[in-house]
């Protein structure tokens, strides 16, 4: 036991889960797990992959604490490991993005200032969860990081490893594909939601969540 409690500082945190502290690691996780949930949920687009991609995220974080080297903040970190882990699981569910447009493609579809707003002033959480789930990956991860973890541009640039440019850009494409999604008329048959948790076996039904 070292004297590390639940009041000390993230920094103080990961330097004793580095040095093998198992109570300051599991503070450490239990600190970040529901804003690190919000994100895996969001991304996944449903409750059972985004529980199963938060039980990813947290065990790469354990696993991959040694590693961090503290030249950003835990919580950037963190993001970027929760964000890499939720998308290799869809990945090996093998639910693939649909195709988006380019970042620097012209003639895209303009961002009106609904769109530009964000996630939290759209309506209805199961409608956006659906629309969410239709946007390409490339444009759902930034737009995710930003309107519901609050990150900065220049913390989304780091988790995603993109130039900051790049993540303006697909930020307002994806706020833009948002608002189109969920116009009036444009929600009348969302796709299927994915909930199917073992290959082979029978899909389980579908759920109806709750940012």
């Amino acid at each position: 036991m070292t004297g590390v409690g639940a009041e000390a500082d993230d920094p103080t945190l990961v330097r004793a889960a580095q040095a093998g502290d198992r109570q300051a690691l599991e503070l450490l996780l239990r600190r970040h797990h529901d804003r690190i949930h919000a994100l895996c949920r969001r991304m996944a687009g449903n409750d059972a992959d985004g529980l199963d991609a938060t039980q990813e995220a947290l065990l790469a974080i354990a696993r991959g604490i040694r590693r961090f080297d503290g030249r950003s903040q835990f919580s950037t970190w963190s993001h970027r490991v929760a964000t890499n882990a939720c998308l290799d699981e869809l990945r090996r569910r093998g639910r693939r993005p649909t195709p988006g447009l380019p970042d620097d493609e012209a003639g895209g579809p303009a961002v009106g200032a609904h769109a530009s707003a964000g996630i939290e002033v759209l309506p209805d959480r199961l409608a956006i969860d659906d629309a969410l789930a239709q946007l390409p990956e490339e444009f759902r991860a930034p737009v995710v990081l930003r309107d519901l973890c609050d990150l900065d541009y220049a913390q989304i640039a780091e988790v995603l490893d993109l130039p900051p440019g790049t993540v303006r850009s697909r930020i307002a494409r994806g706020r833009a594909q948002l608002a189109l999604l969920l116009a009036p008329g444009n929600q009348d048959a969302p796709p299927p939601r994915p909930t199917d948790r073992t290959p082979g076996g029978p899909p389980a039904t579908s759920e109806a969540p709750p940012a």
